[in-house]
């Protein structure tokens, strides 16, 4: 029933336990300790790897592109660099596009909304095997080597997350020799934690933010928190782990001093600070009134962003989802050709060359920035594109360097941007990304959505008509282009807890905390009025069923009769295994309830026995009373409209048939054209004493065991499995399908109360759909049988009964105007 349905007390694992409680306890948190710094340190390592290769392979690129267009310079030959840069792009998108297409399509975009999924209690398939983690770090590499407008940093969350997956289980299906023998994590529970802990290094690897990734896990992704584990698993140890790691080696190789320290992430912001001649402040307590109004406009823009990405989604769907493969591969060459071909030309026809300042020098008189003072590396970033020597073009800059480096030229550097080059690189930009990200390649978001913000938080700053009004001169530059980037992330995403902390732990400036988790809250509210988080819009779009924060308010009129199942596919105890192979083949259910059927006695002879009696059978509710209110609900809706032509006498004799129609709880039919139907839902209704719940993989495991006995012999006959060979093959079981019936003999019986949960949770008919939720969402359920005063078994519900959506359906099907 739960996500820790294995170690219910049925009488395999209460064996296991009594011979293994003396060494089980301390094995385990041995291995969970070498587990986690294993995690830690190879999210980190593969951090540092795509790091690494990105970096060799951007700087072989632009170096080749720059000598070429050098030469142009006196040979007009500019169409010859545009080639070359776009069959180096080409090239790099096409291998991203089909290990994607070819080899996993669940590597496609950053993989939050999988791993959010996953995380949430939904079985996402594929979503932590090993061929999805190559197919994710090598293709990302690839397709932000392509030039492609997309980040790294979110394919690293879906990478520590497999790798959390993975490690635990000490053994691989892609690699058949590569197996432990070594049970102590093979749960659903144990297997989330772990994703949890590698999701959270990959958040801290990719900003250096190991606080910040305990808040995504716990804000984006578990819906079922293990408090005890928290300390352990995520803050204290796997992200340090993954953190300081990456840190010893981008120290290192980077700025050739092994165990500085230095490199905190793989997205750093600089540090904020005022430079020593220049009188300013980073921010005050009046700028806070021009930050919530960059928030408005991240929150406008950041809807906008969603609304078109949501269009480009639903047409892939629709059309290149139900098309041959190559017809994705085909889009992301397209999307990098249009990438390229708008890099190379923007800063040709738009950008302008302007001079480089050295220490000393300042910006011209009618220049609003501040002078600030620019090192080495500083220089070495302004890219000269076709500009005299002495001079940088200043969309080139923006453009040909990676984004990490243009977010710090945004962020601190005095390399100046004119209105229309910041202006004009936002909107290409915005339409970009936009277009890019969903695309068969993988994408991450955050650091595309860091530096369009950048730019809108820029010009904001450098308008003369806004600056000059506001007074903002003794503001810091880089404050504007970093509350603009925290406006524009949280009206796409829409995160805040974890958001703020991730941004403070990038700048390293706990005082920039105030304007940054403001700017967040407006953009969220003002982007929530038209739509969701773009993260959430892929999950709703994708048909998952995950479950919100909170249950709608519109459903605390519900109860859990309203929407439970009630197509119940059941087992009984005692079942033949010819009955257990149909009902696998013929339906794809996780669990099944366990029940017997039984009529119900009649006879009394004492008054009050049977004043007794009829109260019980008046204050609960059967499964044909719930059939008869849903079929009459159906009917209903049909049946009240009435004819416009009819008389008063036509009028009131329909209505009286129509009352006789009408069945209240516990109520007998009355009309006879109904008796028929009645005796039908009497047959296929009858009431089933509930006794526990069964999953399906206890079922097939029992039938590849050959666990069943002969009916002639009884029960006691049945073959024991153990605890350990029911966990033999997890996480992947056998499959009904591919199972070989020739040596069962299918009419002997299977005994399945050993095996199955005889405690599960349960609800009352009349509990109130919040409660409902709360249950789900508490203890990690995912179904939760409906249960009557009798313990007869109602129906069931799901996680698809507690959507929104499906909530919603319900509160239209009982009441059309809603």
């Amino acid at each position: 029933q739960s996500l820790d349905y294995d170690k219910c007390y049925s009488r395999p694992y209460k064996e296991y336990v009594m011979t293994q409680q003396k060494w089980f306890d301390t094995k385990k948190e041995i291995l969970s300790w070498v587990s986690i710094f294993v995690i830690g340190f190879l999210t980190a390592m593969i951090a540092f790897g795509i790091d690494t290769v990105i970096r060799y392979l951007t700087e072989w690129k632009i170096t080749t592109v720059t000598n070429s267009m050098r030469v142009c310079e006196h040979n007009n030959c500019i169409g010859t660099s545009l080639l070359l840069l776009a069959s180096f792009n080409l090239a790099f998108v096409l291998i991203a596009a089909l290990l994607v297409v070819y080899g996993e399509p669940l590597a496609a975009g950053s993989g939050i909304p999988e791993i959010k999924c996953y995380l949430n209690g939904v079985k996402v398939r594929n979503v932590t095997r090993l061929r999805t983690l190559f197919c994710k770090a090598v293709g990302v590499l690839f397709s932000v080597s392509g030039g492609l407008l997309v980040g790294k940093e979110g394919p690293m969350i879906h990478s520590g997350g497999v790798i959390g997956g993975g490690v635990p289980q000490f053994q691989s299906l892609s690699i058949k020799n590569f197996k432990f023998n070594i049970p102590y994590f093979r749960s659903d529970r144990d297997k989330r934690d772990f994703v949890s802990a590698g999701a959270a290094a990959g958040v801290a690897a990719a900003f250096g933010a190991p606080i910040g990734g305990v808040l995504f896990s716990l804000e984006e992704g578990c819906s079922f928190w293990n408090q005890s584990l928290t300390w352990k698993t995520v803050n204290l140890f796997c992200t340090m782990t993954s953190t300081f790691t990456l840190n010893f080696f981008l120290s290192g190789t980077l700025d050739h001093s092994w165990g500085s320290f230095s490199q905190s992430g793989l997205l750093t912001f600089g540090v904020f600070e005022c430079p020593p001649h220049k009188n300013c402040h980073l921010w005050t307590l009046v700028d806070l009134i021009i930050f919530i109004l960059i928030g408005v406009g991240g929150g406008l823009f950041g809807m906008v962003f969603n609304a078109i990405n949501t269009r480009l989604t639903i047409f892939r769907l629709k059309y290149l989802a139900k098309t041959h493969k190559i017809a994705r591969v085909l889009e992301a060459l397209l999307i990098g050709f249009l990438t390229t071909v708008v890099a190379f030309l923007t800063p040709l026809w738009i950008g302008q060359c302007r001079a480089i300042l050295n220490s000393f020098q300042v910006p011209s008189a009618n220049s609003t920035l501040p002078p600030l003072q620019l090192d080495e590396n500083s220089n070495s970033s302004l890219q000269r594109f076709l500009c005299p020597p002495g001079q940088y073009n200043d969309m080139a800059t923006l453009f040909y360097n990676d984004q990490e480096t243009a977010i710090k030229q945004l962020f601190h550097h005095s390399g100046e941007f004119t209105l229309e080059t910041l202006g004009l690189f936002f909107i290409f930009f915005f339409l970009l990304s936009c277009l890019t990200y969903g695309s068969s390649v993988p994408s991450g978001l955050f650091v595309p959505c860091i530096l369009c913000g950048a730019a809108y938080g820029r010009f904001y700053q450098i308008n003369p008509s806004i600056s000059s009004y506001l007074n903002m001169s003794h503001i810091y530059l880089g404050t504007f282009s970093l509350i603009g980037a925290a406006a524009f992330l949280g009206g796409v995403v829409r995160m805040t807890i974890s958001l703020t902390v991730i941004l403070i732990e990038c700048t390293n400036e706990i005082s920039l905390s105030l304007p940054i988790m403001v700017t967040l809250m407006v953009a969220k509210w003002i982007g929530d009025i038209a739509n969701h988080g773009l993260y959430d819009i892929h999950i709703f779009l994708k048909s998952v069923p995950l479950l919100e924060w909170e249950v709608p308010s519109i459903a605390k009129s519900l109860t859990a009769i309203d929407i439970m199942n009630t197509r119940l596919k059941f087992v009984y105890p005692h079942t033949r295994v010819r009955s257990i192979v149909n009902l696998l083949r013929t339906t794809a259910h996780n669990s099944f309830p366990v029940v017997t059927m039984k009529l119900p006695e009649i006879e009394s002879k004492s008054k009050l026995a049977s004043a007794n009696l009829r109260y019980r059978s008046s204050s609960h509710v059967t499964r044909m009373q719930v059939e008869r209110d849903r079929a009459r609900t159906r009917s209903q809706l049909e049946t009240e409209l009435v004819e416009v032509g009819l008389s008063d006498d036509e009028s009131s004799a329909e209505s009286s048939a129509n009352e006789k129609l009408r069945f209240g709880r516990g109520e007998r039919c009355i009309a006879s054209s109904s008796e028929s139907g009645i005796s039908g839902l009497k047959d296929n209704l009858q009431p089933m004493t509930f006794h526990g719940m069964i999953l399906r993989t206890h079922l097939t495991t029992m039938l590849k065991n050959h666990i069943s006995y002969n009916q002639y012999d009884g029960a006691p006959s049945q073959e024991i499995i153990s605890y350990e060979k029911f966990n033999e093959d997890y996480p992947r079981f056998t499959d009904i399908h591919e199972m070989n019936f020739d040596d069962l003999n299918l009419n002997q019986i299977m005994d399945v109360t050993p095996y199955m949960h005889p405690c599960p949770y349960v609800v009352h008919p009349d509990s109130p759909v919040p409660q409902v939720f709360n249950l789900f969402r508490t203890m990690g359920l995912r179904h939760l049988p409906v249960i009557n005063s009798r313990g007869e078994v109602l129906g069931l519900i799901t996680r698809h009964n507690l959507t929104h959506e499906y909530i919603e359906e319900v509160l239209k099907s009982r009441n059309p105007v809603f």
